[in-house]
């Protein structure tokens, strides 16, 4: 089981006014921050945004993915939509994905860090 996941962020302002726009669409939000991270959940911390502790430079895992539950196919085209608005590039638009589920609908965005991201449904509506 997982408590938490964080990823790396080069510039927190920014990273910071992505999630927080992104992450209202999913219904997280902002639990804690500092000059270094911010920490997000809904009642306990479920994923973080921060600087390396060791001072390089904050780099993405290629081929790696971080994948939210989205209660509705709304809330995934916001989620996009969002992601796009606040620094964002596309990673595959909103649309059904039949190759995993008949009824599996996401989308996929990079951070500005270059973080992969994806909202998803098994929602018909």
């Amino acid at each position: 089981m997982i408590d938490h996941i964080s990823v790396g962020a080069n510039d927190l302002v920014k990273a910071r006014a992505f999630y927080d726009s992104v992450f209202s669409e999913l219904g997280l939000r902002l639990l804690k921050s500092s000059e270094r991270s911010a920490d997000y959940g809904v009642s306990s911390i479920l994923f973080s945004i921060e600087t390396p502790l060791n001072g390089e430079p904050a780099t993405s895992g290629n081929g790696a993915h971080i994948a939210f539950v989205a209660g509705t196919r709304k809330m995934v085209d916001s989620f996009y939509q969002a992601a796009l608005t606040n620094g964002g590039t596309d990673a595959g638009a909103p649309g059904l994905r039949p190759e995993y589920d008949a009824h599996y609908y996401g989308a996929f965005v990079f951070d500005p860090d270059g973080n992969k991201i994806e909202a998803v449904t098994r929602s018909s509506k």
